[in-house]
């Protein structure tokens, strides 16, 4: 007992007493607030070092505890926006997007044109449902002939609008032909007055008297039913008759001696003989004649691609078709 009562004489009896009264706590504190006293960060002079002989960390600044703020608080939270160029891209339209007043007006036009073709188809229907029978239009003869129409033509009706264009351009290119036979008989006149050329002359008539409807009835007619109908009867038909039609305008082109055509032999014959006037005059019919051949050429080539593909396009039906329906 003596032993453990010495031992607790050693402690402060009062619990509540200031721990900082201690000497060697005040002393520590001391030198720690003198040492930052003597330090001046504007002035040139390094602080004095004063270490204490006893030192415990911040004791004099015991850390300070702050509480968190959880939950919402006064500022609502914005948002930057994304900021956008002063100076957008220029819009520049799509070519599909630059259609110009003269394409709508062209448009409206086929539309125009397709409308009056159906509604003229239709009329013909409704008259050859009712029994009333076409009347024939073609020649166009007066009144007073005594022999009228023989054929109906009427491209508008008759023909697709996708195929309007090449009809019309057979049919300009067979009258251009006649006018051609036609200047072929005044040429050969002129050979027969300055030449005494009679076989020219003679012939030059027969071929007009013949070509002229035989042209028509042979191959303009064949081509004009079968653009109307679809026929592979009268195309076939037309290019067998245009072939021949095709050479005959081409002999006729160059102009044979005696073969009752005015081509350029023909020319060159009627200058050498003196005959400026009347050679002057064969180069028209000649330049004709080769117009018409050239023109011919480009027909049939045409005509012959359209009709290879429309063979292929109905091949490739009749497959789809026995495909479809011989399973």
């Amino acid at each position: 007992m003596t032993h453990n009562s010495s031992t607790m004489s050693n402690f402060d009896d009062n619990p509540f007493a200031d721990p900082f009264s201690e000497p060697s706590i005040q002393q520590a504190t001391r030198n720690t607030t003198s040492g930052l006293e003597e330090y001046d960060p504007f002035s040139g002079k390094p602080p004095t070092q004063n270490v204490p002989t006893t030192q415990i960390g911040n004791a004099g600044n015991p850390p300070t505890y702050v509480q968190p703020t959880v939950g919402v608080t006064n500022q609502p939270a914005v948002v930057n926006p994304t900021p956008t160029p002063a100076n957008p891209p220029a819009y520049t339209p799509s070519a599909q997007q630059q259609v110009t007043t003269a394409e709508f007006q062209r448009r409206q036009e086929e539309l125009e044109k397709k409308a009056e073709e159906l509604a003229r188809k239709e009329e013909e229907l409704k008259n050859a449902g009712a029994g009333a029978a076409r009347q024939d239009n073609w020649p166009p003869l007066p009144s007073f002939c005594p022999v009228g129409p023989c054929f109906y033509q009427d491209i508008n009706v008759d023909i697709p609008l996708e195929f309007q264009k090449i009809v019309r351009m057979l049919y300009y290119l067979w009258m251009f032909h006649v006018l051609m036979l036609m200047l072929n008989i005044l040429g050969g006149l002129g050979m027969f007055i300055a030449l005494a050329d009679g076989a020219t002359f003679g012939l030059a008539i027969v071929y007009f008297a013949l070509f002229t409807p035989f042209s028509y009835v042979c191959w303009f007619r064949p081509i004009y039913k079968a653009f109307r109908s679809d026929s592979s009867f009268n195309f076939m038909v037309f290019f067998f008759v245009f072939s021949f039609q095709l050479i005959v305008s081409i002999i006729n082109a160059i102009g044979i001696p005696s073969m009752g055509s005015c081509g350029w032999v023909t020319v060159g014959k009627a200058f050498s003989s003196g005959y400026t006037g009347l050679g002057v005059f064969l180069v028209l019919i000649a330049t004709a004649a080769s117009v018409v051949a050239a023109a011919m050429v480009y027909a049939i080539i045409w005509v012959g691609g359209r009709y290879q593909f429309d063979s292929k396009l109905h091949s490739r039906k009749y497959i789809r078709y026995y495909q479809f329906f011989g399973q």
